[in-house]
Parts: C-alpha cells; sequence; structure tokens
C-alpha cells in the first residue's frame, strides 16, 4: 500500500494511507484520460444532436443537481458532517441574484458573483456554531436553520413573501441571463458541473482532500497529529456553500421565478443528498452516477404519470436508496468498479 506523507501543522509530517494509485495524479493512465475526454467532447456537441426541449431541459437539470450533489459531498461524504440545510445556500443564491436585478437592476452575472460572496459570510456563520455539535445534532440544526431561512423570507414582504418574484422576460440577451432557447443554459449548466468537478478532483488529490478523510475518518487522531478541525470543516462548508448558491443563480435564471417553498423547501436538500447516498458517498463519480439515475427518473415518471408522478419516483427512489444500502452500501460508484475490473480482467 503506498503512503503519502504531506506536511500539518504542529507536526513533522502526517501519513495518509492510499490504496488506490490512480488517486495520485501523476498515475492517472492515459485511458482514463482519453474516455474524460470523448465524454467532453461529446457533452460539447450533444445540443446539435439532441435539439428537443425535453432532453434539453432533462440535460440542464442533472448539470444542475451534478453540481449540487458535488457542494454537498464535500462536506458530508468527504468531511462527514452529514448537512439537511443545504437548501439555505441554493435560496441565497437564487434570490440574491434574482434581487440585485430586479430591485437594482444588476447584471445576473454580477449577481451570481455576489451570491457566491454572501456565501463565504453565510458558511462561516452557519458553520461556526453548529459545528460544535456531535452528528445527528449538527444535521437536525442544519434542518432547523433552512425552516427559519424559509419563514424569513416568506415574511419579507421586499423580497417577494409568499408570492415568491417573478422575473419579466425581456430582449433575449447574453448581459441579464436570459435567451429565447435552451442551449445556452446548457452550456452554463455544464459549465457549472464541469468547475464542480474538477473542484473536487483537485480537493480529494490535495493535502485538502487528505485532512477531511482524517477529520471523518479519525477526528482525534486528526487532532493529535495538528490538523485544525474546525478550521478544515469551515473550509469544507465555504466549498459546498458556494457550489450550492452557483446552483441556485442558476435555477432562478433557468425559469425566472423564486419561491420561498421551493428554493428554501428541503426537498433540494434531500433530492441531492439521495443522489449521492445511491451513487457513492465520499467519490468523485458516486454523485454523477446518483444524479444519472435520480434525476430522469424524477422527470419521466413526472411526464408520463401525471401529477401521481411525484410520489411513485420518491417510492423508486426510497425502494432503490434500501436495495443499493442492503446490497451494496457503497452505492452504484462500487458496483461500476467492478464492471471494470471484469472487463479489464477480460481484455488481458
Amino acid at each position: 500500500m503506498d503512503q503519502i506523507s504531506p506536511p500539518t501543522q504542529g507536526a513533522p509530517h502526517a501519513v495518509v494511507p492510499v490504496t488506490a494509485k490512480w488517486l495520485i495524479p501523476g498515475q492517472i493512465s492515459p485511458r482514463r484520460w482519453t474516455y474524460v475526454s470523448l465524454i467532453f467532447v461529446g457533452l460539447l456537441i450533444l445540443p446539435w444532436i439532441v435539439d428537443r426541449p425535453f432532453y434539453l431541459n432533462l440535460l440542464i437539470l442533472i448539470f444542475m443537481y451534478i453540481t449540487l450533489a458535488h457542494g454537498w459531498n464535500i462536506l458530508a461524504g468527504y468531511a462527514g458532517q452529514v448537512s439537511l440545510g443545504q437548501h439555505v445556500f441554493f435560496g441565497l443564491g437564487a434570490y440574491t441574484a434574482t434581487l440585485l436585478y430586479m430591485r437594482a437592476g444588476i447584471s445576473p452575472w454580477l449577481g451570481m458573483l455576489a451570491a457566491l460572496l454572501l456565501a463565504v459570510p453565510a458558511a462561516l456563520l452557519v458553520g461556526y456554531p453548529t459545528f460544535k455539535l456531535k452528528q445527528h445534532y449538527f444535521t437536525i440544526a442544519t434542518l432547523l436553520l433552512g425552516q427559519m431561512a424559509a419563514v424569513l423570507v416568506l415574511n419579507w414582504r421586499w423580497a417577494g413573501g409568499a408570492s415568491g418574484i417573478y422575473i419579466p422576460f425581456h430582449e433575449p440577451s447574453f448581459a441579464v441571463f436570459q435567451f429565447n432557447t435552451k442551449w445556452p443554459y446548457y452550456y452554463i449548466a455544464l459549465s457549472m458541473a464541469v468547475i464542480s468537478t474538477v473542484t473536487v478532483f483537485w480537493m480529494e488529490r490535495s493535502h485538502l482532500g487528505y485532512y477531511f478523510r482524517a477529520i471523518k475518518d479519525e477526528p482525534d487522531a486528526a487532532q493529535m497529529v495538528g490538523i485544525d478541525i474546525t478550521l478544515y470543516k469551515l473550509v469544507a462548508m465555504v466549498l459546498h456553500a458556494c457550489l450550492t448558491a452557483l446552483a441556485g443563480v442558476l435555477y432562478a435564471q433557468y425559469v425566472l421565478f423564486v419561491d420561498p417553498d421551493v428554493v428554501f423547501g428541503s426537498a433540494i436538500s434531500v433530492l441531492t443528498m439521495l443522489a449521492v447516498v445511491i451513487g457513492g458517498v465520499g467519490t468523485l463519480i458516486g454523485p454523477i452516477l446518483g444524479v444519472l439515475v435520480m434525476v430522469p427518473l424524477s422527470e419521466l415518471t413526472r411526464v408520463y404519470l401525471g401529477g401521481g408522478g411525484r410520489a411513485i419516483d420518491l417510492v423508486i427512489y426510497g425502494a432503490l436508496a434500501v436495495t443499493l444500502g442492503v446490497l451494496q452500501p457503497r452505492g452504484l460508484v462500487t458496483i461500476g468498479r467492478l464492471f471494470g475490473e471484469i472487463t479489464a480482467r477480460g481484455t488481458r
């Protein structure tokens, strides 16, 4: 087993085991890069092949939820802080860009930057006190904070209150984040998904990823070797908040409507959490696989089963989560790795 010894605060070295050689950047095989490059090129040209609005809408939602899933996975999957309050930052991003545009005429692109800047202090305000709580108490606290945020916005008239805010559609323009076709939204959503994936790719191969894993698996040992647990939990919370706020801005400008019950609703957090759990917690590919399963299920059942589709897809999600929890608790990513090993043996 290989070992990497990144320097830590207060200790000469902290030995971190790495069981898979491909986790080290210099040891990633050229074949993997070829697959990734082919997938990326395929995604770039896909809107020119698949131009039906339903499928483009489905892909946009998939990319948005990939961004959300990566954000939640950084905090819960890598740093071990299971949060049910992701909708706080999703709503923050959606409302920040919308209010700046509607009340001050500021471009949603600048609103996106403002949302990211606000997400940092918001993450610190949420994280610092709640990280003093242990395990399920932390989870409950984040859920309650999300409900509090929803109540505050519901009673805030300047922010639209319970009625929400409709964003009027003007002349299509890049400056105001409005387009008369779906393909520009597709590329923006794809860019966000790529940014979030690259962020996790970099993180899990850096000292940051090693520290997150140490905090999750052995917090007492991590503290003994000099890792500032609170500091790195806050770093995870900030990354989580920024990616989630980014997705919130995209959602608001895509549907042209923000509503407290939706953007501050716990359904966002639950759906994201299920996607990560089904795909594989604490992995790079797992959240992507989970989203590729859950979002199409949700949309297809909604379209083909009408109003009852929402209930049926939730039953399917629950059944799938329970089945995977029993048969393969590490998620779809483990099945994918097993299939890859079998395929590799067959080609030898």
